[in-house]
């Protein structure tokens, strides 16, 4: 029997050439992430959680890179939509840096886990329906394709967890492990789109 591939982030097997569809893959990638942190104890469910929190900080990053940039462009009253999904961003980031101070064996930690997993899946329907629907919409495939390929460069490039010493700046070490994560991550986005 051969051997089923289940696509990872960065997994340049994933054929993704619309860039709705590989963020909608993405959710479902969170979601099983999610469970396997939930159902999974000591250095398994560390494991899983840093793999969780790389996947939220690619998969955020590029949204805010380059998802949020075509919708404010190009979607009716989407400087608003933009601006309603970072709010929610914010919310996720915040339970998720609390959470990333936490030992996954620590019995708070689950708690917040679940408020993060709700934050994390009320920004996704949201996005789901107030920007992805508009962005199908409004583009053609051609567009759709280089914006998967720029989040798919991004994906490749984002370190697999945070490695301290490596931050450009010591600003970015006080924030912690989870912001020098989403700076490298941004970092990768913008080279990948020719931002830099």
């Amino acid at each position: 029997m051969p051997e089923m591939h289940t696509p990872q982030a960065g997994d340049d097997r994933a054929a993704d050439t619309d860039v709705v569809a590989l963020l909608m893959r993405q959710h479902g990638d969170i979601r099983n992430l999610f469970d396997e942190v939930e159902q999974s104890q000591g250095e398994e469910r560390r494991e899983a959680f840093r793999r969780l929190v790389r996947l939220l900080a690619v998969h955020e990053t590029a949204e805010e890179e380059v998802v949020h940039p075509f919708v404010r462009r190009n979607v009716t009253g989407g400087e608003q939509v933009v601006e309603d999904r970072l709010a929610e961003e914010r919310a996720a980031k915040e339970t998720l840096v609390a959470l990333d101070e936490l030992d996954t064996d620590d019995p708070k930690f689950m708690l917040q886990l679940t408020q993060l997993r709700k934050d994390v899946q009320e920004h996704a329907r949201a996005e789901e329906r107030y920007e992805f629907t508009h962005i199908r919409r409004s583009t053609d495939a051609g567009r759709l394709a280089s914006l998967a390929k720029a989040v798919k460069a991004a994906e490749a490039m984002a370190p697999t967890r945070p490695h301290p010493g490596v931050e450009s700046g010591a600003a970015t070490m006080a924030l912690g492990p989870v912001a020098a994560l989403v700076d490298r991550t941004k970092d990768a986005v913008r080279k990948a789109m020719g931002k830099d």
